[in-house]
């Protein structure tokens, strides 16, 4: 497939280090350690990012919305409204899948992508997005037609979620929204509002909190951010209402309170429960997020700067902003490989003010 109009910064080539499991446990079935590194979204490296070495890689996106990094050395990144896949590397930034039947509107269109533990061997790139009739999962290779996987999560102008990332347990997880329809989260037979967990065929994983239900956790608002600690401990980001936005520590079969709850507050009995951090939607609208070592980074939309959280045994420290009012919107953030961050912006989708250049992907490298 021929080039498309997306400029390439720097001719880096990206190193695969083939780092272990967080928790020193074997990689899923299918895959090798330097894999399940390279492909789980969110996965944590060893030491810390260096956030004032920041680096341009690409510009001129349509705002992106997921990265995964290839065992060759480069990224693949969605964007949203375009429906395309392009990938990053050294040499040109090219198109490389165009994605039929995206129907991008509102907050909707081409969202997360993720790869197969296995892509070594079996080629598959997953990617979430809104289709004519709803939001669906599909995979496929990238000489190849998709096929759906699971289909009948409701799209709207808002809430569709859209983040996909498979899990150490090489289980494919994915959050939704509840499409403006706040009752549906609370329904365990919707998927909407929820954190679903599937096999890599789309089926209800094994062990999931009910027999033959892809319901991993419920009571959400919009899930929009997936990532796993070094002891394989789940978070999510999560966009709140008119008062808080949360990072939840997901536990499988536990319902997070949405709509009668926001934020920290009456568990009910402990029917709820409490997120971990929240802010003001003002200065987070969390999107994506990602772990390096002992921090959560989350990319933060509308309050227009990262985010950066100490992580202690599960539980969250002080959160702490960085890039205010530098970078604008910014939705996507991963962990490469070699323990870099990348960074994308989100100023294209609407709700930012574009840039010379935008959007962009940026590199922080790990110290």
């Amino acid at each position: 497939m021929g080039a498309v109009p997306v400029r390439l910064v720097t001719g880096m080539l990206l190193l695969v280090v083939a780092v272990g499991c967080g928790d020193g446990a074997d990689p899923p079935p299918g895959g090798t350690a330097a894999t399940t590194a390279a492909t789980t979204a969110g996965s944590v490296a060893n030491g810390t990012v260096d956030l004032g070495a920041g680096q341009e890689i690409a510009q001129g996106l349509d705002t992106p919305w997921g990265i995964v990094f290839l065992p060759d050395g480069g990224a693949l990144v969605s964007e949203r409204d375009s429906g395309r896949i392009v990938r990053v590397g050294a040499g040109a930034a090219e198109q490389v899948y165009l994605v039929p039947g995206v129907e991008a509107s509102g907050e909707g269109g081409l969202m997360g992508l993720a790869l197969s533990p296995g892509y070594a061997r079996d080629g598959y790139v997953y990617a979430y997005f809104t289709g004519a009739q709803d939001n669906r999962i599909v995979r496929f290779r990238l000489d190849g037609q998709p096929e759906v996987i699971f289909s009948g999560i409701t799209k709207a102008a808002n809430h569709n979620g859209g983040r996909i990332a498979f899990g150490p347990d090489g289980m494919l997880y994915a959050g939704t929204g509840d499409a403006g329809e706040a009752e549906r989260s609370q329904d365990a037979g919707n998927p909407d509002g929820k954190i679903l967990r599937l096999t890599p065929e789309g089926a209800p994983a094994p062990g999931n909190p009910i027999d033959g239900s892809p319901v991993y956790s419920l009571g959400h608002r919009n899930v929009q951010g997936l990532a796993w600690d070094r002891d394989g401990r789940l978070f999510a980001a999560e966009f709140g209402r008119n008062a808080f936005d949360e990072i939840n520590l997901i536990e499988p079969g536990r319902n997070y309170g949405w709509p009668e709850v926001e934020g920290r507050g009456d568990t009910r009995g402990g029917r709820f429960t409490d997120p971990v951090t929240v802010w003001k939607p003002a200065d987070a609208s969390p999107s994506g997020i990602a772990i390096a070592g002992d921090t959560l980074y989350v990319a933060a939309l509308r309050g227009e700067r990262l985010w950066t959280v100490p992580l202690r045994d599960g539980t969250a420290g002080e959160p702490s902003a960085r890039f205010e009012d530098r970078y604008g919107r910014l939705r996507a953030v991963a962990v490469a490989p070699d323990g870099a961050l990348w960074v994308g912006t989100s100023n294209r989708d609407g709700r930012g003010d574009a840039r010379t250049g935008d959007d962009r992907l940026l590199r922080f490298p790990a110290r």
